[in-house]
């Protein structure tokens, strides 16, 4: 989990997760905290984040969800790496076919999608 740093990385052309893996500035303890005055809510404040690579990946965000050895990345570390590995090495040979421009361009429409929400009816 992130403490602040997260914005400040999140900028690249690509953001890639373990699927079981959160992406938050805040924690949902600190966010329960903070609106609701109790911490105890975290489960609450944790659904409505939408925080998990999961959740990104629904909204947009997260560009590959990458699967994770039986038991969590933690069970097997070198099985994660493996796939981390070749989701980077294939994901910068991507990016490596586009001219600046392109990535550019790409960048900023996903920068522009982030966000977009549609009302919906009460």
């Amino acid at each position: 989990m992130d403490r602040g740093g997260a914005l400040g990385i999140g900028v690249g052309d690509r953001l890639l997760m373990f699927e079981h893996s959160v992406y938050t500035v805040a924690s949902p303890e600190a966010c329960a905290a903070i609106l609701w005055k109790d911490a105890g809510k975290s489960q609450q404040a944790a659904e409505a984040l939408k925080i998990t690579a999961v959740d990104l990946k629904q909204l947009g965000i997260l560009d590959q969800l990458l699967p994770e050895p039986v038991g969590g990345a933690h069970a097997d570390p070198l099985k994660a790496a493996a796939t981390l590995k070749a989701a980077l090495l294939s994901n910068l040979a991507d990016l490596d076919r586009l001219t600046q421009q392109q990535r550019r361009d790409l960048r900023y429409q996903k920068f522009r999608y982030i966000g977009m929400f549609t009302e919906v009816p009460a």
